[in-house]
C-alpha cells in the first residue's frame, strides 16, 4: 500500500465516534425512555440481567459478520455455527466438567475448519458468499444432528459458573462480550493489519495492485468470524442451563441486522465494530420492549425486519439530496399557487 493509502486510512481510522455510533447511541436512548414511560418491566433490574448476557451474545456474532461483511460477503452459516458450538459443549462434557476444556478446544477446532472452508470456497472457488455458507450451514447442521440427535442437555456446572458468576455486579458473560467488542475494535482501528483490511474490503483491485494478499485478507475474515460464533455459542452454552440444539436460529437476520444498524456498509470496506456491539444491545433491549409490551413472537420477528430496513434506509439513501428535492418541490407548488 502507498504511503498516501496508509495516511488516508490512518487518518479516517482516528474518528472516535462515527455516524453509526451517533445515530445508534441517540436510538438506544429514545429506545429506554420509551421502554421506562411505556414498558417498565423491561428496564427492570430483573429483566436487564435476564437480557444482557444475550445481548453480549449477539454482540460477539455480530462482530464476526461484520468482518465478513467488511469483505463484501455476507455469512449465513452463522446458525449451524452456533448452534454446533452449543452442542459440542453440551453434549461432549455430558455434565462432567473434566470434559469440559477438550470439548471447548474441539469446537474452536471445529470453528477453524469451518471458517477455512468458507474462505476457500469463496477466496479460491469462487462461489458466492451466501451459496457458499448457506452450504455450509447445512453442512454443520447435518453435523450437529449426527452428534445430538436434535434433544437438549443441560450445561456443566463450570461452564455455567464460567459465563454466569458475577463481577462488580455484572455476569462475566457481559465482561466477555466488552472485552472480545475492545480487542476487535483495536485491531480493526488501530493496527496495520486492521487498515489494511478494510482497504481490502472496499476495493480488492486496488489492495491487490498495492501488493496486499487480498486472499489472505479475505480468509482471515471467514476464520475468525467462525471463532467469534464459537466464542459466542460458548457463552450460550453456559448462560441457558438446557440449550437446545438450535440456539444458533435466533441470530441470523439479527447479525445482519446489528451490522447495517452500526453504520458498516454491506458493500464493504470500513466497518464499525463498536458500533455493532451497541447495536446488539439496541436489538435485544427493542426485543424485551416489544416483548414486554404481549406482542407475539411473529410480530417480533417483523419488528426486527423493519429495523434492518431502517437502518439500510438509513446509511443508503442520500437524505441531503431528498430534502433538497423537497425543498425544490415545495417552493416549485408555491409559485405555481402565485402564479394561478
Amino acid at each position: 500500500m502507498s504511503n498516501v493509502e496508509e495516511r488516508d486510512v490512518k487518518k479516517s481510522s482516528r474518528i472516535q465516534i462515527s455516524r453509526g455510533m451517533r445515530t445508534i447511541l441517540i436510538g438506544l436512548a429514545v429506545l429506554y425512555a420509551a421502554s421506562a414511560l411505556l414498558a417498565p418491566t423491561s428496564v427492570s433490574h430483573v429483566a436487564q440481567m435476564g437480557m444482557l448476557p444475550f445481548a453480549a451474545a449477539l454482540a460477539i456474532v455480530g462482530l464476526g459478520q461484520t468482518l465478513v461483511i467488511q469483505q463484501g460477503g455476507i455469512d449465513l452459516s452463522v446458525a449451524g455455527a452456533v448452534s454446533l458450538t452449543v452442542v459440542i459443549v453440551t453434549w461432549g462434557p455430558d455434565r462432567h466438567d473434566n470434559r469440559l476444556i477438550p470439548a471447548v478446544l474441539a469446537a474452536f477446532v471445529a470453528a477453524i475448519i469451518t471458517g477455512i472452508i468458507n474462505g476457500i470456497l469463496i477466496t479460491k472457488a469462487k462461489l458466492n458468499s451466501i451459496v457458499a455458507t448457506l452450504g455450509t450451514n447445512a453442512l454443520l447442521y447435518g453435523v450437529m444432528m449426527g452428534l445430538s440427535g436434535g434433544s437438549p442437555r443441560r450445561t456443566t456446572d463450570r461452564l455455567s459458573h464460567f459465563t454466569n458468576n458475577k463481577f462488580l455486579g455484572l455476569p462475566h458473560s457481559i465482561w466477555y462480550g466488552i472485552i472480545i467488542a475492545i480487542v476487535v475494535t483495536i485491531l480493526l482501528k488501530r493496527t496495520v493489519f486492521g487498515r489494511r483490511f478494510e482497504a481490502v474490503g472496499a476495493n480488492p483491485r486496488a489492495a491487490r495492485a498495492a501488493g496486499l494478499k487480498v486472499g489472505r485478507y479475505q480468509m482471515s475474515a471467514y476464520i475468525n468470524s467462525q471463532i467469534l460464533y464459537c466464542m459466542a455459542g460458548v457463552i450460550l452454552g453456559g448462560v441457558i442451563s438446557q440449550p437446545t440444539a438450535y440456539q444458533g436460529d435466533d441470530y441470523v437476520l439479527p447479525s445482519v441486522a446489528v451490522v447495517v444498524l452500526g453504520g458498516t456498509s454491506l458493500l464493504g470496506g470500513r466497518g464499525f465494530p463498536a458500533a455493532s456491539a451497541v447495536s446488539a444491545l439496541f436489538l435485544k433491549q427493542l426485543d424485551m420492549f416489544v416483548l414486554s409490551l404481549g406482542v407475539p413472537y411473529g410480530v417480533r420477528t417483523i419488528v426486527i425486519s423493519l429495523t434492518l430496513m431502517m437502518g439500510i434506509a438509513i446509511y443508503a439513501v442520500n437524505w441531503s439530496s431528498v430534502r433538497q428535492k423537497l425543498i425544490r418541490f415545495s417552493g416549485s407548488n408555491k409559485l405555481k399557487r402565485v402564479n394561478a
